[in-house]
């Protein structure tokens, strides 16, 4: 058994905010927790397990920029900055 962490860190990378799931638990476990946490920021940067439209709506609704890749299996590619985010 593994477990995973999920984190809410600020642009030098330390920490703001931490969750803990089990290791087969979704991303989007974490996602859903850490949302309503999320600081006052211009973008959020992840991999593409926190690809999902609910997540990219709520982001936009708080006004923050998503820069998360898409899931291989999207009909449409998912525009990101490749050069911002190095996850």
């Amino acid at each position: 058994m593994n477990t995973k962490l999920h984190a809410v860190g600020d642009s030098r990378g330390r920490p703001l905010n931490q969750f803990i799931t089990a290791g087969q638990v979704s991303d989007y476990v974490g996602a859903r927790v850490l949302c309503s946490s999320l600081p006052d920021v211009e973008w959020l940067l992840g991999d593409r397990g926190f690809d999902a439209d609910w997540f990219r709506e709520s982001l936009e609704d708080k006004g923050i920029k998503a820069c998360i890749p898409g899931r291989k299996q999207r009909k449409r590619p998912i525009k990101y900055d490749k050069r911002r985010n190095r996850i």
